[in-house]
């Protein structure tokens, strides 16, 4: 069976680091049992975004267009010029 890797956004893996880093520094002061549970699922999210974005192929436009927002605002800026 042959592998597939989801594209994950860069708001997945923000996401992950801030929860981690507030489970660590406030949850833990409150309850250390949800502290730990929390900082591990974010740790978990933050280790499936680095996967994905080390084995996602982009062979796909979708994709490829996604992660080209400047060339997206650079045509929109030029298209108001003219």
């Amino acid at each position: 069976m042959k592998l597939r890797f989801a594209h994950l956004s860069a708001g997945f893996m923000l996401t992950s680091i801030i929860g981690f880093l507030i489970s660590i520094y406030f949850v833990m002061k409150l309850s250390s049992t949800w502290g730990f549970t929390l900082a591990l699922f974010f740790a978990i999210m933050f280790i499936s975004s680095i996967i994905s974005m080390t084995h996602a192929p982009f062979n796909e436009k979708e994709y490829q267009e996604e992660l080209a927002v400047h060339e997206k605002i650079a045509k929109k800026n030029w298209k108001k010029k003219k």
